[in-house]
């Protein structure tokens, strides 16, 4: 009886150890297989749609005269529309030279906008077209690049990731809008623990603004992306806000636009640039009528006047150069007529000295590209710093 007991009791601990040891096999079978599911969902890259969106219609707009506008993001105010021609009016919808302001701790930043038109060019990109340009302030005060949102082919609306897999700390953002595409709604996407908030740091700033009135190259043609074109790198440069009213073909003096420019409340520079739209009949007729309108608001802001680049093909092309040089001419001596006015408060920037000998910066021998955008402003910036006298240090 004791030794069939005994030998009971052995069987029974030998299958409670079995079991015991399946047990545990089983359950670190699932804490493994768990552990996996968690690290794979950790190491999963995050999307777009795993974003939190929020209207950017919520936050401070840069660059516009026409903060009221129906269009939110719109550069001319409603009031025009039936003032105006229709092709400026249409060039007054793209979205050239806003920018969007938010703070934000997000690890992921993500975009979600639709366009007005789905425009594309051959010789401009589809971000510069119709994309989106993310830049941040760094400790040291400067703006730097972040990454750009490119829009989906052939349709007008786009959800993209911008940004990535970043420390989750505070951060001051700027968001460039597209430069020859109107945005007609804009959302900006965060991750789920992520605040977005209206900017801590008034930069640029707000306060007498630079407003720029041009041709095609002054609204972004052609920038690979929103944040190239030298109004915007002017606008970095200076951490001061630049209005742009580039218009595409269109810059005819039109006296509205002057009267829009005379509108801006307390600019602290205007710069007129118009030469390759206009024939120098037309130039002759329209400057200092559109000048003394604006004038008449701001009597002692200072006005730069910019010759018509001397582009590449002038090298080479007789007619061409023969054509630009008649027009900076004619507007030499129209500025004299202004100095002889003794309106001191005047400044006059040569074609020559847009591009320099930089022959390489342009797409078609015409519109800029970003080497040539980075050159103009270069060669700009020193003019404006001693007309708004910053006191900045130009690197």
């Amino acid at each position: 009886m004791n030794v069939l007991y005994s030998k009971s009791i052995i069987i029974m601990r030998n299958n409670l150890t079995i079991i015991i040891k399946n047990l545990l096999w089983s359950k670190t079978k699932v804490i493994s297989t768990v552990a996996i599911i968690v690290f794979s969902l950790s190491c999963r890259a995050i999307k777009a749609d795993d974003l939190i969106y929020y209207s950017a219609d919520r936050l401070p707009l840069l660059g516009t005269l026409a903060p009221d506008a129906t269009k939110s993001y719109s550069r001319l105010p409603d009031s025009l529309e039936s003032k105006i021609r229709p092709d400026l009016w249409a060039l007054g919808k793209n979205s050239a030279g806003l920018a969007v302001r938010f703070r934000s701790n997000a690890s992921a930043i993500g975009a979600e906008w639709s366009s007005l038109n789905k425009m594309n060019m051959n010789h401009m990109t589809a971000t510069g077209i119709r994309g989106l340009d993310l830049y941040v302030l760094s400790d040291d005060g400067k703006w730097t690049t972040v990454s750009s949102a490119r829009p989906v082919f052939g349709k007008k609306h786009t959800r993209t990731l911008v940004i990535s897999d970043m420390e989750p700390k505070m951060r001051e953002y700027m968001l460039y809008l597209s430069l020859y595409d109107g945005v007609d709604s804009l959302m900006i996407g965060v991750d789920s623990t992520a605040v977005l908030l209206s900017p801590a740091i008034d930069l640029p700033s707000r306060e007498k603004p630079i407003v720029m009135y041009g041709t095609s190259i002054l609204q972004g043609g052609c920038a690979t992306r929103p944040g190239m074109c030298h109004t915007s790198i002017l606008g970095r440069m200076f951490n001061r806000e630049v209005i742009n009213l580039g218009f595409s073909g269109n810059a005819k003096l039109d006296p509205e636009i002057a009267q829009l420019i005379a509108s801006c409340p307390d600019p602290g520079l205007i710069v007129i640039d118009p030469l390759p739209n206009v024939k120098t009949p037309e130039l002759k007729e329209r400057l200092i009528p559109f000048y003394e309108i604006i004038r008449k608001s701001h009597p002692t802001v200072p006005i730069l006047f910019v010759e018509s680049p001397l582009f590449p093909l002038t090298r080479f092309n007789t007619e061409t150069f023969s054509t630009i040089t008649e027009k900076n001419d004619a507007l030499k001596e129209l500025y004299n007529l202004i100095l002889e006015r003794g309106d001191s408060n005047t400044a006059y920037f040569k074609g020559e000295d847009v591009l320099g000998d930089c022959y390489e910066g342009t797409v078609d021998n015409y519109h800029l590209t970003d080497m040539g955008f980075k050159r103009f402003a270069d060669n700009l910036a020193p003019v404006i710093e001693r007309l708004i006298g910053t006191g900045i240090h130009l690197d």
